[in-house]
């Protein structure tokens, strides 16, 4: 639609980008999901793991019996998949269900626009990602932690910062429709230094 500027004449109403970088549509499954989230959550806190264990090792010192030793254990197991429930929640949970839809990326200096169709889709903005992994099959694009609400305070707040799922976006190399594509977006992010 054209809309009338204070001329008299008309102006186009604002697309996207001609400088934009477009792709095929993509779906990120939710298994593919699981299985770098987990990777990147037992990465850095493996060590959360040997709190439960120490715990239950600690009436060891005093009665010394091989129950604590299964008892350590049982814990450590249970810790293991409580937290990997977090991860593999994600996937049912309503509020990521836009992450797990068909969707094509454009790309420009300004955003990300993830788009269900020409009418329907979701702004990125490049200051929400913290940092841009290459893959061997692709980018992995990982926003940063929201900021909690003020009214969210001690032990909750801790707990949510503590156990947070990574929220991510897959960007595989086949989804550029040309070389050309795909070296442009690499050159975008080297000039943002987001890629590490």
């Amino acid at each position: 639609m054209q809309l009338p500027n204070q001329r008299g004449s008309y102006r186009q109403q604002q697309g996207p980008s001609p400088m934009a970088i477009r792709t095929k549509k993509h779906q990120l499954d939710t298994n593919t999901y699981t299985r770098i989230a987990m990777g990147r959550v037992w990465r850095r806190e493996w060590w959360y793991a040997l709190i439960p264990f120490a715990v239950g090792l600690l009436p060891a010192i005093i009665w010394h019996s091989w129950w604590w030793l299964a008892l350590s254990l049982g814990l450590t197991l249970l810790y293991v998949l409580f937290r990997s429930a977090q991860v593999t929640g994600m996937t049912q949970v309503e509020q990521s269900k836009p992450l797990f839809e068909k969707m094509a990326y454009e790309f420009d200096n300004k955003q990300i626009v993830l788009r269900r169709n020409e009418k329907e889709g979701m702004r990125i903005t490049w200051d929400m990602i913290g940092e841009v992994k290459r893959e061997a099959a692709g980018y992995l694009l990982l926003l940063k932690t929201p900021e909690l609400p003020d009214e969210i305070k001690g032990f909750k707040r801790w707990m949510a910062r503590t156990f947070d799922a990574p929220i991510f976006v897959e960007v595989p190399d086949r989804i550029f429709n040309s070389g050309n594509d795909q070296k442009l977006f690499e050159a975008m992010l080297r000039r943002k230094s987001l890629l590490v």
